[in-house]
């Protein structure tokens, strides 16, 4: 299955959980996909090795009975209040390595969709332990779903609104436009207009400042946003999209691009957020929109977030959505055209 349909129509999507209060908000979500769809739904819950195997075999057996009684219990209570009515469900316990032990069952159960919870600004790393986080955001072949603790609490999938606004953000890398055709099928989908957003993270350089009056600054950071509003253009009048959609340009400044995407995000009360981010088992790409964005983006925001990762190949440059922007604004490239020192 396509990126696009696994997305929109999951055949198989997967929650992982830890069975904390954090877990409860995208489980209803998950459950909520799954029922629209006819999904088989999967929970999965690993019983990190971490530290217990230093404790003992005892230490790991009474670990995995207390997850076996909470994931019982949560069964139980789905069976019993009818949320699990006409959904096919799994639940899955393992001990071991817990992105290993995740990636196993991904392919197993040939999930096409992951829906995952945080706790808070940090969430993720807490609910993954450490680097399981990047690896589920860098590596999972399919799209992750993220709920975080300032979502909103009742699924609005499968309910009737006149109108719902989903926002894309790019920095004009071919990662992050990896993105874009998810983002295009789903406001087609469920009739919603796409905010198209770049973050211009160009800050005149101090030597370049020197030079220059506030004048000059403010007419080149104004010619910088007209830029990044053609590209934006250009990706618009190529994305088919059934709504016309909205084009954003805003300037980082002093806050991280995460802060502007929140902030832009709050402004047009975004129901969705989708991300196109780098597949890589290594950190460090190039990208404002990169793994630290991501984290502070799935864990802040108000509305659910998607990211879609890409591994270095799989990008179609044909895209019609895509073909005439897909490259980042480079340093040399602000500099040269903006007078820009930056770094992206």
């Amino acid at each position: 299955m396509s990126l696009i349909a696994a997305a929109l129509k999951p055949r198989s999507l997967l929650i992982a959980t830890d069975f904390s209060e954090a877990s409860e908000k995208p489980l209803r979500h998950a459950l909520a996909v799954a029922r629209f769809y006819g999904s088989r739904f999967c929970l999965a819950h690993v019983v990190s090795s971490l530290g217990l195997t230093m404790a003992g075999p005892g230490a790991i057996a009474a670990s995995e009975e207390s997850v076996s009684r909470d994931a019982a219990r949560l069964q139980d209570s789905l069976v019993r209040t009818g949320a699990l009515v006409g959904i096919q469900h799994k639940f899955i316990i393992r001990q071991g390595e817990l992105w290993p032990e995740l990636r196993e069952i991904i392919g197993q159960e040939n999930v096409d969709l992951i829906v995952v919870g945080t706790h808070g600004r940090h969430g993720v790393r807490k609910l993954f332990f450490g680097s399981v986080a990047e690896q589920v955001f860098r590596q999972a072949d399919c799209p992750v779903l993220t709920f975080g603790p300032h979502s909103y609490e009742n699924p609005w999938i499968g309910s009737f609104s006149t109108h719902r606004t989903f926002l894309f953000a790019t920095d004009f890398g071919q990662a992050s436009l990896h993105g874009l055709p998810q983002a295009i099928a789903a406001a087609n989908h469920f009739g919603a207009t796409l905010a198209l957003l770049s973050i211009i993270p160009a800050v005149p350089s101090p030597q370049y400042r020197r030079r220059h009056t506030d004048v000059d600054l403010r007419e080149l950071r104004e010619d910088a946003r007209i830029k990044a509003l053609g590209r934006l253009a250009e990706l618009a009048n190529n994305a088919m999209l059934d709504i016309r959609p909205e084009l954003h340009a805003e300037f980082a400044s002093t806050m991280p691009v995460s802060e502007r995407i929140l902030q832009t995000a709050e402004r047009l009360g975004a129901d969705l957020i989708i991300m196109g981010l780098h597949y890589s088992a290594h950190a460090g790409v190039i990208s404002h929109l990169g793994l630290a964005t991501a984290y502070d983006v799935v864990c802040r925001a108000g509305s659910p977030v998607l990211t879609v990762g890409c591994r270095s190949g799989d990008i179609d440059t044909r895209s019609r959505a895509t073909e005439t922007a897909n490259s980042p604004l480079s340093e040399a490239d602000l500099i040269r055209i903006h007078g820009f020192g930056v770094k992206w």
